[in-house]
């Protein structure tokens, strides 16, 4: 597989995710990380994987942003240890604005209309023992708060494709938050979304990482890098968003 930059310069290499890909895994498992080590350092990273190197076998690669396996879009990475510490300041002080498309499912009862903007706000808990989290009161203990701005883009019978703008950054905050409104992203088996019988961890969901704005590292303007819409049946009829 190879990976198609959207972006490289100062430091920072943008990359359009394909869904089912996890962003970093362990030695010998697939990742975006793994297949870009392949493309930028080639022999080398080969060599440094046979003599048993784990921290940047190859060169420098740093990974400050991550998307879920599920989901497509883009991707920030840093080529240099300087750019990575400046991606991951901007990430921590919020400084990085992420638009994110959604399709989600939902019934006709919520009267959803083009053009109507929300704000969702919740407080998020892990749920031990398992890979996702829930919706709880804001006096949970570990509870952390999680708010996403947003507005419907379309309506087509009981499917919706949504913008969403995170303002927080917690696991799963999107796929949470729109389930616990009754509007599940499709695909998504984990929160309650239609998805196969047999659930397969890689199976794409309906999020797609749109576009995300941040400063270059080196000369502090701004950048803006936006990923196409990937091709396939789940994105095929809102082409033109």
């Amino acid at each position: 597989m190879t990976l198609i930059p959207l972006y490289n310069a100062g430091g920072v290499l943008a990359v359009s995710k394909p869904a089912g890909l996890p962003t970093q895994a362990p030695a010998g498992i697939a990742s975006v990380e793994s297949h870009l080590r392949e493309q930028l350092f080639g022999p080398a990273f080969a060599a440094a994987l046979a003599a048993g190197s784990r921290r940047h076998p190859g060169g420098f690669l740093g990974v400050p942003h991550r998307l879920d396996r599920a989901v497509s879009g883009v991707l920030l990475l840093a080529t240099t240890p300087r750019a990575a510490r400046q991606l991951s300041r901007q990430f921590q002080r919020r400084q990085i604005d992420k638009t994110y498309l959604a399709l989600v499912t939902a019934s006709p009862s919520l009267e959803p209309h083009e053009g109507k903007q929300f704000t969702w706000q919740d407080w998020l808990v892990k749920v031990p023992g398992q890979p996702r989290v829930e919706c709880v009161s804001a006096v949970t203990a570990d509870a952390q708060a999680a708010e996403t701005r947003g507005c419907v883009l379309a309506v087509t019978g009981e499917q919706l494709l949504l913008e969403l703008y995170p303002q927080t950054g917690r696991m799963h905050q999107l796929r949470v938050q729109a389930a616990a409104r009754g509007m599940p992203m499709v695909g998504d088996w984990l929160y309650g979304g239609e998805g196969p019988q047999e659930p397969d961890r890689s199976s794409p969901i309906g999020l797609h990482a749109r576009e995300i704005s941040f400063r270059c590292p080196e000369t502090d303007r701004p950048v803006q890098v936006t990923a196409p819409l990937p091709a396939g049946s789940l994105w095929e009829p809102w082409a033109r968003y």
